[in-house]
Formats: structure tokens, C-alpha cells, sequence
């Protein structure tokens, strides 16, 4: 459909509509259509049918659970955003920001919500597309409401999108320009809500037929259209990026059986796109990734089949159906033997018998076996073998075996966590970090809440300006110190600040980011380590610890040792603060052990 053929925003929307509903080729033998792959997505996933559920038909939902577990392996949490400051001389002032945006400004905006409702739209449907409204957090937009797109490349042409209003929801959008003449409205928000009474009442009775769930449905454009969308006047063929918000009414006494007119509520030019979006698996040719609800689609179909087919044998073997080769006995009770009394007597002719007709459902076993097998399939498909779904593995399965086959199917996940990273790397780089930056510049304090290894950065900072402060002050006096003055300073400094704890309030000073370049990584690195193993080395340390006080002494001096030491407590639910004197009472139970030693006499030739 070409834009050139229509004369307003109006006839184009209509137009796009109708065509969106019609599938494209991707090959000679494979047709998609954008509007039914949505559909079918979501009706799996809801244990529905396509071909609805009006009669009883039973569903064995296999597709439900996979996808749960995709959403758990591939989701990446806020605690992973490393912000830092992308500045030598400043870089020190990466601790600030961080903590800024973990402890304020991520509850604030519920940034944490939107990368969930991302990665659910990423996995179920192939793809997910994100929204910049010039807030501080981007919005979810669910696939469900585009109502026309194109649909090999979505982001290459003009999107719409279908919103439902309630009065109130439409009246709240006046704060955002929408119903102003100066931004290119035809009607107001109030004319609007009128139009669509009166559109639902009853001609005959003149009463509002009006149910409190019916909306104002409200169409919002973006793309490359016509200047003569936004302009009447103009007669010319040049384009322009822009945005409307339109509606459409049925004025009362039309002509046409469904004539409706439209109203444009608000209309504005765009610099750039305001959309991003992550493919899963991506299709060529097509605007969706390959899903994880369509990669399912082949085994639910026939799972559900197989289900069908074995409640209509269960139906059967549930009849209790009698044979005679006595002619009297059906003429004598015509309504079946269902309303006998108990050790009432049949009168039956000689030479005669009445049997009950095997239903046995013999078969049974071979659909059970199917449906295993297509449940098998589904989860090779969507990566989800029994381990990783949490169910207990076959007896005899050695732990280390399990183990790892648990770790292995981890694999495909973790890759697919690496590309989504990579994604929101960009969505904070573009759309978040500046509203941060914007923020932070005007000053701000807050309680935060430090790590083991943020405390020990700040308690390194802290005694060093001390120190120097000290001095200072000792120079400016004329004074002098000596070593161990200088070393018990030092220690009174660092029992003040550990007497604190782990919560400290920080403070941002007004203007002391401006100007200051910061940049964002998304670290999924480990995010995949299996608890039990996790414990199964915690265990192994802390009877290491304290077997062997002087050996956990010196490894724990090594920096990376420390390191790997908090994160293993961190995988296991458990504060590294709550640790911090491990260390400590292994040197100290070193000491002792040394101090119990004899010690050797020396003679004097």
C-alpha cells in the first residue's frame, strides 16, 4: 500500500490496518504475518486454543513452564548495571554514581520493571521494542497493540500502536499538549469524550449504553509520512518524521454503514526514532526474532492432539455399554439395565447371555509415549532439560555428572543474557544515563547501604584524607610525631568508620559531576552459577578456615582470593559484612599458635 495514494493521516491508518492483517512471504513455502504470530504466542502460552475452547478440550500447557524458566536463566537484574564515571581523573567518583543509581534512582523510576517486561517481550515473542518518552525510564511496548508495522524490518517504516483510554486517562493527557490547537488538534479532550457518548447510545431509547469497560480507543503514529498528513495546504510530495495521536468517532445518522471520521488530538515533529529494538534469534526478512513460544508451537500443537485423542478413549472406557443375544431382553427394558435395583433378576431366554462390551482404551500407552516424546523435543528446543527445570534426575545419576549437564544447559542462556546485555547497554548509554547525569548535577544525599569491598575502598579513602589532615594540622603547629603515633591514628580512624557499619549516607555535591563523562556496562558475567555448587565450595572453605587458620590467613591476602571469597557469599544469599572478621580471627588464632610454641634455647660458647 503506498502512502502516496492517501490524502490524510486518517485514510492512511485504515488502509494499514486492513493490509497488517495479511501474511508476507519469507520463502516460496513459508508465510508469516506479524498480527497471527502474536496471537498464537499468547494463546499457548494461556493454555488456550486457536480454535477456541467452547467444547471440552483438554490442554497440557508444555509451552507455559519452558518460557517461565527462559524468563528466570536470561533476566538480568539492576544490582549488573555498572555505571562508572569515563574519566581518568574522575573515575574515583564511580562509587557515588553507582550507588546513586542502585539505591535512588532505580526505585524511583522502577527500572527494574521495565527490564523485566523487556526481557518477558524479548523471549516470548521474539522480540521486544522499547519506547523513549523523555522520562528518565523508557517504556514496554507490548507487541499486542501495534496495529500495523512493517513487517520484514519493524523499525524501517511508520509504527502504529492502538491505546485504550478511559475519560479520565484522556483528560490527564491535556498536561502532555494533547487537545491544543497550537500542536495541531481538531478537537478538544472534552469534544472527544462527548463524541464517544454519544456514539454509544441507543437511538431507539436514547440511553447510554456505556459499560465501565469501554474505552476511547486512541492510535499513536511515528514514521516518515506526508507533510500533507499535518499540513492540508501543502500540495507537494516531500516527507517528514513526525507523530500523531488521532481518534476515530461514528457520527450518528451517517450515510455509510460504518463511516467513521477521524480527529487529530495531538501532532508533532520527530528528530529521531524514538523506538529500539532486540531481536531473539532474529529471522531474516522478518520483523521478530524466532520466539520462544513459536519454537514450541509444533510440539504444544500435537501434544494437544495427543491429549484430545486420549480423553476421547478415557470418554469411551467411561461408557458401560451391555450386549444381549436375547431379543426380550432389550424390548423388556429399552432404557438399558441403569435403573435395575441390586440382585434384581434378568429373565433371559435359554441358550442366551447378557456381557458387557470391552472399551478397554489399549492404545492409551501409545499416546502417553507421544506426548512424552513431544515433551522431550520441547524442552531440547527451548534449552530446558530436567536438571535445569528442577526435577530429580534418573537414580544412579552420579552428582558431578548432574552437575555439570546442569551447567552445560545453561549455555544457550547465558548467550542469549550476553545480546540483551549488550542491548540495555545501549538503552542506558542513550535514553537513561543522560536523565542521571541531568539529575546528580543538581546535588543530592541519600542512605546507601555499602558492600564489603565498597567499604573497604571508602575506608582506604577516608583514612588516607585523615592522615593528611593530620599532618597538616601537626605542620601548621609546629609539631612533630613519631611512626607509631602516625600507626595508632590510623587504627582509631579505622575503628570510627567500622563502628558505623555497613549503611553510611552519601552525599552528591550540586555541580560536581557536570561536565563529567559517564558511561554503562552490563556485567552477566556469573550470573549463571549454580547455587548447590556455590554452597558445595563455601562448605569447603569454611572447613579450610578453620583447619588450617594460618593457611586461610595468607590465601586471603591475595586480592582476588577476597575477592571470589565475597561473591561466593553473595551466590549464597549471605552479606560479605557479616565476614568481615573471618579474616581477622584467622590471624588472630595464627598468633596464638605461635605464641604456644616452645621456644628453643640458645647457649653462649
Amino acid at each position: 500500500m503506498q502512502i502516496q495514494h492517501h490524502t490524510d493521516i486518517f485514510s492512511y491508518i485504515k488502509a494499514m490496518e486492513a493490509q497488517f492483517r495479511l501474511p508476507i512471504s519469507l520463502s516460496d513455502a513459508w508465510q508469516w504475518n506479524f498480527k497471527e504470530h502474536i496471537t498464537l504466542s499468547e494463546l499457548y502460552n494461556n493454555s488456550q486454543l486457536s480454535t477456541g475452547k467452547s467444547d471440552y478440550k483438554p490442554v497440557k500447557n508444555i509451552t507455559r513452564p519452558i518460557l517461565n524458566l527462559q524468563h528466570r536463566t536470561e533476566d538480568i537484574e539492576v544490582k549488573d548495571v555498572q555505571i562508572y564515571v569515563d574519566q581518568e581523573d574522575k573515575f574515583h567518583l564511580s562509587l557515588l554514581v553507582k550507588k546513586y543509581h542502585d539505591d535512588v534512582f532505580v526505585v524511583e523510576n522502577n527500572i527494574d520493571t521495565f527490564i523485566d517486561e523487556l526481557n518477558v517481550s524479548r523471549i516470548d515473542f521474539g522480540g521486544g521494542l522499547s519506547k523513549h518518552l523523555n522520562k528518565p525510564c523508557p517504556e514496554v511496548v507490548p507487541l499486542q497493540s501495534i496495529v500495523f508495522c512493517d513487517q520484514t524490518d519493524l523499525l524501517s517504516g511508520p509504527i502504529g500502536i492502538k491505546h485504550f483510554y478511559s475519560p479520565d486517562q484522556l483528560l490527564a493527557m491535556g498536561d502532555k499538549g494533547w487537545g491544543k490547537e497550537e500542536n495541531g488538534a481538531t478537537q478538544t479532550l472534552e469534544e472527544v469524550i462527548v463524541l464517544s457518548r454519544e456514539e454509544k447510545k441507543d437511538d431507539k431509547q436514547g440511553t447510554i449504553t456505556e459499560t465501565p469497560g469501554r474505552y476511547i480507543e486512541v492510535y499513536e503514529v511515528h514514521g516518515n509520512l506526508p507533510k500533507r498528513f499535518s499540513d492540508h495546504t501543502y500540495q507537494g510530495e516531500d516527507y517528514e518524521t513526525r507523530m500523531f495521536i488521532v481518534c476515530f468517532y461514528t457520527p450518528i445518522g451517517g450515510k455509510d454503514v460504518g463511516e467513521r471520521n477521524g480527529i487529530i488530538l495531538y501532532t508533532a515533529e520527530e528528530k529521531e526514532s524514538p523506538f529500539k529494538l532486540i531481536k531473539r534469534d532474529p529471522v531474516y526478512g522478518r520483523a521478530l526474532g524466532f520466539g520462544g513460544a513459536e519454537e514450541l508451537f509444533e510440539a504444544q500443537v500435537w501434544v494437544n492432539y495427543d491429549m484430545i485423542r486420549m480423553q476421547n478413549m478415557l470418554d469411551a472406557a467411561a461408557v458401560t455399554i451391555l450386549k444381549s443375544s436375547d431379543p426380550a431382553v432389550a424390548a423388556k427394558h429399552p432404557g438399558g439395565l441403569k435403573n435395575m435395583k441390586n440382585l434384581e433378576i434378568v429373565d433371559i431366554a435359554p441358550n442366551t447371555d447378557i456381557a458387557q462390551v470391552d472399551t478397554f482404551p489399549r492404545n492409551m500407552r501409545l499416546f502417553e509415549t507421544s506426548v512424552a516424546q513431544w515433551e522431550t523435543h520441547a524442552q531440547q528446543m527451548g534449552a530446558a532439560n530436567d536438571s535445569i527445570m528442577g526435577q530429580s534426575p534418573t537414580a544412579g545419576t552420579p552428582f558431578k555428572l548432574q552437575e555439570l549437564v546442569t551447567n552445560e544447559s545453561r549455555g544457550l542462556h547465558d548467550y542469549r543474557r550476553g545480546q540483551y546485555a549488550k542491548h540495555l547497554e545501549e538503552i542506558y548509554q542513550d535514553w537513561i544515563i543522560p536523565h542521571i547525569q541531568k539529575k546528580i548535577t543538581q546535588g543530592t544525599k541519600f542512605l546507601s547501604e555499602l558492600s564489603l569491598e565498597d567499604l573497604q575502598y571508602v575506608k582506604e579513602k577516608i583514612i588516607a584524607n585523615q592522615m593528611k589532615y593530620w599532618k597538616n594540622e601537626k605542620v601548621l603547629n609546629g609539631m612533630t610525631w613519631f611512626p607509631d603515633e602516625e600507626e595508632a591514628y590510623a587504627k582509631k580512624v579505622e575503628e570510627d568508620f567500622r563502628k558505623k557499619g555497613s549503611k553510611h549516607f552519601i552525599e552528591i555535591l550540586k555541580g560536581e559531576f557536570k561536565n563529567t563523562p559517564l558511561s554503562v556496562k552490563v556485567s552477566v558475567a556469573g550470573k549463571s552459577k549454580n547455587l548447590a555448587v556455590m554452597t558445595d565450595k563455601i562448605v569447603n572453605i569454611f572447613r579450610f578456615a578453620f583447619s588450617n587458620p594460618q593457611g586461610f590467613a595468607q590465601v586471603m591476602q591475595i586480592p582476588g582470593m577476597a575477592k571470589s571469597f565475597n561473591q561466593i557469599l553473595e551466590f549464597s544469599g549471605m552479606s560479605p559484612a557479616d565476614f568481615s572478621g573471618i579474616e581477622k580471627l584467622a590471624m588472630q588464632q595464627q598468633t596464638q599458635q605461635k605464641a604456644s610454641l616452645p621456644v628453643e634455647e640458645t647457649v653462649n660458647v
